[in-house]
């Protein structure tokens, strides 16, 4: 037993918060199966509380590596980082949101393009989903001015859209499903899985990430093992009943049953197969970000084929036989 404890390499990982996000639940999950005990690794998970957090705790070396969203890393990463910021593991394709138009004008709006005018809805302003929205808008030739934005907080924000009181919005899973499922909303504009990413954009992209300092990056060995239990945890994630998976995990990640159950099912097809990422996901994803909001002078935003640790481009995907 002293031989395995001493052969286990401690890793530090930061994970944006809430604790109840769906992106990042195949930490949560690697860690309450074992999976990276298993790997020979002892893992630390430090919830901050959003993703600017955690790509600020890379930058200061309080984590080893920071599960955030690409833009987080770009803005906040880049500027104390010499080397810059690394892909280690891709999450998401985009944040889980679809842009849901309210029931009453279906038939009347029937693409993006016709939204020009009207009340639209975000949970903050500069929140992930508003990066994204700005690309679907962009998508259908508008511009973010020819749309009335109204910040409702996410739960307003559902409940604007089911009343009527916003004619759309850019609603966060499982809200959106469920508001689909009672006939209170459809779709516009989905980014809820990689597949329907590359519909509603016409690209491939990436949004959320397992990041590490290329001046302090963890061995080989040690980065292999981390996505091995990362990619097994999205395989049990796919294939797991809400009820035994939340058996093993935190309260704070689980919340209610009824609302563990119901992101879950959200979530079965939200990761990217195999946390692989390709160059060109990152180019365009880069662009979706500098468009959202230009970069400060200062930053050092590195070249797409700089960004991606090598393995993470060339890595398999699992669900191809």
């Amino acid at each position: 037993m002293l031989g395995l404890i001493l052969l286990l390499q401690t890793l530090t990982i930061a994970v944006s918060g809430p604790a109840t996000s769906a992106e990042y639940l195949p930490l949560r999950v690697a860690e309450a199966q074992g999976y990276f005990t298993r790997e020979g690794l002892t893992v630390t998970l430090k919830t901050t509380r959003a993703e600017v957090g955690a790509a600020e705790a890379l930058a200061q070396g309080q984590a080893d590596l920071a599960a955030t969203s690409l833009e987080a890393v770009l803005r906040f990463a880049t500027r104390a980082v010499t080397q810059g910021p690394r892909l280690v593991f891709g999450l998401t394709a985009a944040p889980p949101v679809a842009l849901l138009l309210a029931t009453p004008l279906n038939g009347t709006v029937r693409s993006i393009d016709q939204l020009a005018g009207l009340r639209v809805g975000i949970s903050a302003p500069g929140d992930p989903a508003h990066t994204w929205l700005m690309a679907l808008l962009a998508r259908a030739r508008l511009s973010i001015a020819q749309v009335e934005m109204v910040s409702l907080g996410e739960r307003g924000l559902a409940i604007a859209v089911e009343t009527g009181d916003v004619q759309a919005g850019v609603v966060a899973e499982p809200a959106a499903s469920r508001l689909i499922a009672t006939h209170h909303a459809v779709v516009l504009g989905d980014l809820r899985t990689p597949a329907a990413v590359e519909r509603a954009l016409g690209i491939a992209t990436m949004n959320a990430g397992v990041f590490m300092r290329a001046d302090r990056r963890p061995s080989d060995r040690d980065l292999a093992a981390l996505v091995r239990a990362l990619v097994d945890a999205e395989r049990l994630i796919a294939t797991e009943s809400a009820a035994a998976l939340a058996a093993g995990l935190p309260r704070s990640v689980v919340g209610t049953a009824e609302e563990f159950e119901r992101r879950l099912v959200t979530a079965r097809a939200l990761y990217l197969p195999g946390g692989a990422v390709t160059v060109p996901q990152i180019r365009e994803s880069i662009a979706i970000v500098r468009a959202h909001m230009p970069f400060s002078p200062g930053l050092r935003i590195p070249r797409p084929e700089e960004l991606i640790y090598d393995p993470a481009v060339s890595r398999p995907d699992p669900r191809r036989k």
